[in-house]
């Protein structure tokens, strides 16, 4: 029987995970994760799914990150009644994770509606609410590691530690005569809380992610992460002004606080004091604390019940810590698109004697990933900030094993008998993991899928491609024109001001008016064309 598999997502970027494969009339998704980054972007998660989703028999979701499963209850809504099959902690994170999606989609939704520039605009709304959230994550199915579970008529899946967060896992699959593994996120070595990665060897087919395909890390111990970690916070109170830590509410958050109520025990970073501003981290801290016993360095979970540590829920309390210095902040979202972290950059980003310290990877379009690139002046919330703070990086808490490691796995699961998808990760990302891949013979063909590709899948043959993809979604990847725009915007008054004289800045706004008018111009004669012509005819 015939295997096929296409790709909904995370081809040549690293959100949207989805692929669905296909035996028979069987239907099986591996992830359902939301688009992040440009606005471009995330406008295709409104946009109808490319399958029927009450034809889905199940889903199988390596880990809880909402790039991986933020669109299970969207996906839930318009149809889909299988199982979501996963790691028990998995299933625990997802009732907290997507809970707080939709109360995200809903409040986000909200507030752009009142923006009074979008007056006569049609109205935004959620991809989905925090009721479709919470009956999506009731279609959990929690599965043990490394047994065998049938998923749909046909299928047969197990599910292997993949070291990336609590509960990850990469997905073993056979089907049509095909045996295939997905790599899902997979973590680094020398990483809190679990041991490496781990899989059998001999498939079919390999889909591997490439988040960091191009990149190779120092060689870091969890004490040498520490030590870095120390020097950042040292500096930054010795600035006098706030640490401003943007994070992923899910496992950097929880990697943080054992590290800093390690520092604190020790006496190196002085009296410190932390708030983790962030719903979402605090209730995903009490899913750590319930597995403290199984997790490397963890101990019993008091650790992160630290003194120095300091949960912020209510609104007004996160409000007041406008009013602080010499604190580290810890709020999500790690890449500064939505949260409470927006809030604190607002209230920081200007001042010289704060530090905004990342700690994670950041994806072309986002906020996070402009300030890093050195960004003078950014927009935020419709508001323009001068960046003025320290901007500081610590590469070494990434949850995504670098360029050596995945090579490493991906050899380690030889031979290869068909071919190595590359997905999951940024075009430079991918085109480097590929030529190195090749270079060391470790599959081929090696595929870089594009976001709409299907392929044949046969044991032990190349996979043959039998539908292109969606040029308009590979288009959109990256930085769109309303990154450009707020760039703009941002800078404008800067710019004019810097002009010789007022006649002079007059004169280069009616040319900037001229111009946008001139395309709007363009535009209306192109729509009336077609008319005139039927009109002579």
């Amino acid at each position: 029987m015939t295997l096929s598999m296409t790709f909904h997502g995370a081809a040549r970027t690293v959100t949207g995970s989805c692929m669905e494969l296909r035996s028979g009339d069987s239907r099986v998704l591996v992830d359902c994760g939301l688009y992040q980054g440009s606005r471009s972007l995330e406008a295709f998660n409104l946009e109808p799914f490319d399958f029927d989703p009450g034809q889905i028999d199940a889903v199988v979701l390596t880990h809880a990150h909402i790039d991986h499963s933020g669109l299970l209850p969207r996906l839930a809504a318009e149809g889909f009644g299988g199982a979501i099959w996963c790691t028990r902690e998995t299933s625990d994170l997802l009732e907290y994770m997507l809970a707080d999606a939709g109360r995200i989609q809903e409040s986000e939704a909200e507030r752009r509606n009142r923006r009074r520039d979008r007056a006569g605009d049609e109205a935004f709304r959620p991809i989905y609410t925090e009721a479709d959230a919470i009956a999506a994550w009731k279609q959990s199915r929690p599965v043990a590691r490394e047994a065998w579970f049938e998923p749909a008529p046909g299928f047969r899946a197990r599910l292997w530690n993949a070291g990336h967060i609590l509960g990850s896992a990469s997905v073993e699959i056979e089907a049509g005569g095909s045996r295939l593994l997905f790599s899902g996120d997979l973590g680094p070595e020398n990483k809190a809380f679990y041991p490496d990665p781990q899989a059998p060897a001999g498939f079919d087919h390999v889909v591997c992610e490439s988040t960091y395909g191009d990149r190779e890390r120092e060689e870091v111990t969890i004490a040498d992460r520490r030590k870095l970690l120390e020097a950042e916070i040292v500096a930054a109170r010795a600035r006098g002004g706030n640490l401003v830590i943007p994070t992923f509410a899910l496992e950097r958050t929880q990697e943080l606080l054992l590290d800093i109520a390690t520092l604190s025990d020790s006496g190196r970073i002085g009296a410190a004091t932390v708030y983790v501003d962030s719903p979402l981290a605090t209730r995903a801290t009490t899913v750590f604390e319930r597995y403290a016993a199984q997790l490397e360095d963890a101990g019993s979970g008091d650790v992160f019940r630290h003194p120095s540590i300091h949960y912020v829920n209510d609104v007004s309390e996160s409000i007041r810590l406008n009013a602080v210095s010499g604190a580290i902040i810890l709020a999500a979202s790690g890449m500064c698109e939505a949260g409470r972290i927006r809030h604190h950059l607002f209230h920081n980003l200007h001042r010289r004697d704060s530090t905004v310290l990342f700690v994670g990877y950041q994806a072309e379009g986002t906020l996070g990933r402009i300030i890093l690139e050195g960004a003078k002046r950014v927009r935020i919330s419709g508001r323009d900030v001068d960046v003025r703070a320290q901007v500081r990086r610590i590469d070494s808490y990434s949850a995504h094993a670098d360029q050596g490691e995945l090579l490493e796995w991906i050899e380690a699961r030889g031979p290869i008998a068909g071919s190595l998808f590359l997905d999951h990760g940024e075009s430079g990302a991918i085109e480097e993991l590929r030529r190195l891949a090749q270079a060391r013979s470790l599959a081929s063909p090696v595929v870089v899928p594009e976001i709409g590709e299907r392929y044949e899948l046969l044991p032990g043959k190349h996979a043959r491609r039998v539908a292109t993809g969606r040029p308009e979604r590979q288009r959109a990847i990256g930085r769109d024109w309303q990154n450009d725009y707020a760039d703009l915007a941002a800078n404008l008054k800067r710019k004019l001001a810097a002009i010789r004289n007022d006649q002079a800045r007059e004169k280069a706004i009616a040319e900037m008016r001229r111009i946008l008018d001139s395309y709007s111009d363009y535009r209306e004669k192109r729509k009336a064309g077609p008319a005139r012509r039927r009109g002579a005819d």
